[in-house]
């Protein structure tokens, strides 16, 4: 995380909606206004899928308002607002109240799952609409009512990846790091109970942090007890010096992971060394395989002359979904929207949205991806 300047953490924080708000001006009179936010970590070592996160958002918003769909006689603007929260609980907590306290009523994001952790009740208690991508199983499964998750849990992505272990890659032994943070502990966690019930023995795990910069002497240890393979739990800058530090030490075992790692970025961290090593899922639909994902995909490339990463599009379905919400009431009162949302039954970009009491996705798909010539790859029949 980027330490706060001699602004102080609110200067920090202050400046970055300054820099990047939508203009705020408000005609009560003549428009029906809904705020929402997006926070995430658009600084620092997980700056790519920070952005990634808010162009979904800011992409949807703009089409939204282009719409000048009309809410109770007057036509909506949605006022959206974007916060940094650098990956770290703490700055989490501290944006979150912000948002609260300038009347945001949905928040998109965030990313991490321990910003959740300790974002999500602030949310719920005040009576804000939270729609995230983090996948921590715990952060729904508190029973929290206006908290939805647009995404696969980690429930359904660590078993995922131990039957692909298992079935596909025919692995016996494998060796387990994580970076002890909420979401690199629990996709980790969910992977095990999952491996070890396929007949996969855990023949170590280990420990590092989400700054770890140098693994060789976790690789070096975890070298002697011949696993077939490591799973990786944690993120994208730390894979990539992960699996480079292994073609050093002359390891070729696969990397497995979790979604945090089915980013382009980690195979340009990880150079050649990438190559049919690296195995991991994504949640949702292939944009490629279906012609809503054709589109979005199109659109984002457009606008933002990049293309979109893992949950930009997850989030853009939130606010599609949130807008839909918006025209069945007629209104913007979160407690009506919640319970619109609740009812969802339909198809968006990146999968069908569908929630189950905790406000879980009732089902997600979830793809495997491996690295060929440098790029990420889907596996055919890994779905």
């Amino acid at each position: 995380m980027n330490k706060a300047n001699s602004l102080g953490l609110s200067g920090l924080i202050a400046a970055s909606v300054l820099a990047i708000a939508v203009p705020t001006s408000v005609r009560a009179a003549d428009e029906t206004v809904l705020k929402i936010g997006v926070m995430g970590p658009v600084t620092g070592s997980q700056a790519a899928v920070g952005k990634d996160d808010e162009n979904g958002v800011r992409l949807a918003v703009e089409k939204v308002n282009a719409q000048k769909i009309m809410v109770d006689g007057k036509p909506l603007r949605l006022d959206l607002t974007s916060m940094d929260d650098a990956a770290d609980p703490r700055t989490g907590v501290t944006v979150a109240q912000m948002m609260i306290d300038q009347g945001v009523k949905v928040v998109l994001g965030p990313y991490n799952s321990g910003v959740a952790m300790a974002t999500s009740k602030m949310f719920d208690s005040a009576g804000v609409i939270n729609a995230i991508v983090a996948t921590n199983p715990q952060i729904t499964a508190q029973g929290f009512k206006y908290v939805f998750r647009f995404a696969a849990s980690d429930a359904q992505i660590g078993p995922r990846v131990a039957q692909f272990a298992a079935t596909q890659l025919k692995l016996k032994r494998i060796a387990i790091i994580d970076d002890r943070t909420a979401y690199g502990q629990g996709v980790a966690d969910s992977f095990v109970a999952a491996a070890t019930a396929d007949g996969i023995t855990v023949v170590d795990r280990e420990y590092t942090s989400d700054k770890a910069i140098d693994f060789n002497a976790v690789l070096t240890k975890l070298k002697q007890t011949r696993p077939e393979a490591i799973f990786f739990g944690g993120y994208y800058a730390q894979a990539g010096a992960l699996i480079k530090q292994m073609a050093r030490l002359a390891m070729d075992q696969p990397v497995l992971g979790g979604d945090a790692l089915c980013v382009q970025e980690t195979v340009d961290l990880a150079g050649p060394a990438a190559n049919n090593k690296l195995y991991c899922p994504q949640g949702g639909s292939v944009l490629e395989a279906s012609k809503r994902g054709q589109a979005f995909k199109a659109e984002y490339v457009s606008r933002f002359k990049i293309a979109p990463l893992t949950f930009s599009s997850s989030l853009y379905d939130g606010v599609m979904l949130l807008t839909s919400a918006i025209k069945s009431t007629n209104s913007v009162d979160p407690v009506k929207l919640r319970d619109a949302l609740q009812q969802s039954d339909v198809e968006g970009v990146a999968g069908y949205y569908s929630f189950d009491d905790n406000r879980d996705l009732k089902h997600s798909p979830i793809t495997m991806y491996t690295v060929k010539k440098g790029a990420l790859a889907e596996l055919p029949g890994a779905q």
